[in-house]
């Protein structure tokens, strides 16, 4: 299997943490030398492992935004 490329470009936001250090973050990263997306993931603490993730594009970012602003949380 070929190696993944990335490059966290922005935090944008650590939305967890759990007892093991690690994090979940959204942030804007650049996979495999490709225009940065925003993405969603846990993080070790040194961000030398992750875990599974969801990675958006701005128009699906903006609509997320859409829909959690839409509903009554």
């Amino acid at each position: 299997m070929a190696e993944i490329k990335y490059e966290i470009k922005e935090t944008v936001g650590i939305l967890s943490e759990n007892n093991k250090g690690w994090s979940k973050e959204l942030n804007l990263i650049s996979w495999n030398d490709r225009d940065a997306k925003f993405d969603i993931r846990d993080w070790a603490p040194e961000h030398e492992k992750m875990g599974k993730g969801v990675t958006l594009s701005k128009e699906e970012m903006i609509k997320l935004k859409e829909i959690l602003n839409s509903i009554d949380l």
